[in-house]
């Protein structure tokens, strides 16, 4: 190549030879396609790890499985990379390591498992929502749905008396002619904003249950009805739901008026006394002259009994009265209902 060189410029004219590559040209030509961390130790950046280049391929292998990877490894020989992987690494979050044996995998899926203990207190968790929510759907059901759907069924059937006096008329009916459940009077109690159809017994299922007052009309417990000339007329109702007509009978004070009207006549009572609190054995509170009530001797009186405590039937709430009006229902409603 020189020779040729010096030939042209014989050829051209005279020119200057060209001078020898210098070291760094030298060692560059010489190191083309070299491992680059050869190269690296040409240009004196870092000492060659001992051993040769097998060595050296494996310690790179091995930094790779360590750190990450042969990019890692890289940024690690040129310094620049190195910051580069870190900024990365840090900018991706917390990494959970894999495992790297089969036994590993196997600790690291039962780690992940419940318990026992955690399965069955999850279990009995649920349980107990499930409990307290039907509960909770039962007392709704109780306390207020059994209400509308007993004032439904009394509004009904006080409407349904009404209609059916104006319609026939005539005297009222003999009280043994009456058959359990059949309706023939309405109590209104004004004070307490009370209108309640009056059925013949007390029966919870057929007569209490649906929102009507019952009468005591059988067996040792029958008592008078309104038209007699002398008697106690005795009602018994529910205090808590199913309509709740006495609820409030423990307002009532003396003189407050209690209504029964029957097919051609109202009958008003004035509430005279009150028992807060009895037996349910004790029958006597519906009889003839019942004892505590300050009667002393037979007359026309009316007598209220509910249970009490509220939303208990452990005993019972008393509230008599005495009649002190009789208006034919054809010269309209009392003065205790239209004012």
């Amino acid at each position: 190549m020189a020779l040729r060189a010096v030939r042209a410029g014989t050829a051209d004219g005279p020119k200057a030879a060209a001078p020898p590559p210098g070291d760094d040209e030298t060692v560059l030509l010489r190191k083309v396609g070299a491992d680059p961390a050869e190269a690296d130790v040409a240009d004196g950046q870092q000492e060659p790890p001992p051993g040769g280049r097998a060595a050296r391929r494996r310690a790179a292998q091995a930094a790779a499985r360590r750190g990450g990877g042969r990019r890692g490894a890289r940024g690690g020989a040129g310094g620049a990379g190195d910051d580069t992987g870190a900024a990365a690494s840090a900018g991706s979050g917390p990494q959970t390591a894999k495992p790297r044996t089969r036994m590993e995998a196997k600790r690291a899926a039962r780690a992940r498992k419940d318990s026992p203990a955690v399965i069955v207190s999850r279990v009995v968790g649920e349980l107990f929502i499930t409990v307290g929510v039907l509960m909770l759907l039962f007392v709704t059901y109780q306390l207020w749905w059994t209400n509308i759907l007993a004032h439904q069924q009394a509004n009904g059937a006080a409407n349904s008396l009404q209609k059916k006096w104006d319609r026939e008329g005539g005297a009222n009916r003999d009280p043994g002619t009456f058959s359990p459940g059949e309706g023939f009077a309405i109590l209104y109690i004004p004070k307490l904003d009370v209108k309640a159809p009056i059925a013949e017994g007390i029966s919870k299922q057929k007569v209490l249950d649906h929102g009507m007052v019952g009468h005591y009309g059988s067996g040792k417990l029958k008592t008078a009805m309104p038209w007699d000339k002398k008697g106690n007329f005795a009602l018994a109702g529910h205090r808590n739901t199913h309509g709740e007509p006495f609820r409030y009978i423990n307002h009532l004070k003396p003189g407050d008026k209690i209504v029964v009207e029957t097919q051609n006549a109202f009958f008003t009572y004035e509430m005279t006394s009150i028992l807060p609190q009895t037996q349910p054995s004790n029958t006597g509170v519906i009889g003839p002259v019942p004892p505590g009530s300050g009667f002393t001797k037979p007359g026309r009186y009316i007598t209220l009994t509910t249970c009490t405590p509220e939303f208990t039937s452990k005993y019972r709430m008393i509230v008599w009265g005495k009649m002190v009006d009789e208006r034919p229902r054809s010269k309209g409603k009392p003065d205790a209902l239209v004012q």
